[in-house]
């Protein structure tokens, strides 16, 4: 992409971003644009991010493990269904992801725990999710009976309105009484401290320039350093010259 079409498409999606600043914009554009690859030019084919290269930025940066979790992420990217993330779904997505209010959080969450988008969160789709993210333990004999219980403890004290199941009404309640409740059913939010390790390669990369196998082992390095992102703060290329 040309410096002139940057900036264009930087400007338009400033304007109908909250959470970052123009400078962040661009450096979140030219990321997509190295990641998606060679595929942006090609006519005809449509351009965004598939669900194996935002599984592996879910899983590398962010620290996600629970495949259903991070599929579930994948979608609430995805607005239009398309089965991929283009880069007006990729700025608003990230933005809401690692820097929303809690109401947007909420919203956020709630859908990402609705597994049918029915607008409820039933027992079932609980079950299934903690399941899925809790380690089972050797000494179990059956861990399904532990799981259950833990859904209706869940249920007794979110479900406010006694039906059996977790509306939003029900959710936010809970959530706003205690915020710890926020990912009752699994991680879907970055942990803030996985957040400020990335931050470098998220906001680096207009002068990084990483592709998507060189953003995989930037990310995957900063994290085992604990790099401290103000060290990357002076747009200068400090580790990435000896990945390439």
């Amino acid at each position: 992409m040309n410096r002139k079409k940057l900036q264009k498409l930087t400007d338009t999606l400033t304007k109908n971003c909250k959470h970052f600043d123009k400078f962040e914009v661009k450096c979140l554009i030219t990321l997509f644009y190295n990641l998606v690859g060679d595929v942006a030019e090609r006519p005809g084919v449509v351009t965004g991010l598939d669900r194996n290269v935002f599984r592996n930025i879910l899983h590398v940066t962010f620290g996600m493990t629970d495949d259903m979790i991070m599929d579930r992420v994948f979608r609430g990217f995805d607005k239009d269904n398309d089965g991929c993330i283009s880069v007006s779904e990729w700025i608003h997505g990230l933005s809401l992801f690692l820097r929303g209010t809690l109401d947007e959080k909420m919203k956020y969450c709630f859908e990402v725990f609705d597994l049918n988008g029915d607008g409820f969160i039933s027992k079932e789709e609980m079950f299934h999710m903690l399941k899925n993210s809790l380690l089972k333990q050797p000494s179990e004999e059956d861990p399904d009976e532990g799981i259950k219980d833990l859904v209706e403890i869940t249920l007794k004290k979110m479900d406010h309105d006694h039906d059996g199941k977790l509306s939003f009404v029900d959710y936010e309640k809970a959530v706003r009484e205690e915020n710890l409740l926020l990912e009752a059913f699994g991680p879907c939010l970055p942990d803030p401290k996985r957040y400020m390790k990335a931050y470098p390669a998220l906001f680096s990369a207009v002068s990084c320039g990483l592709t998507q196998r060189r953003w995989s082992v930037f990310a995957e390095e900063q994290s085992r350093a604990g790099l401290d992102p103000e060290a990357y703060q002076d747009g200068k290329d400090h580790s990435i010259s000896d990945l390439s």
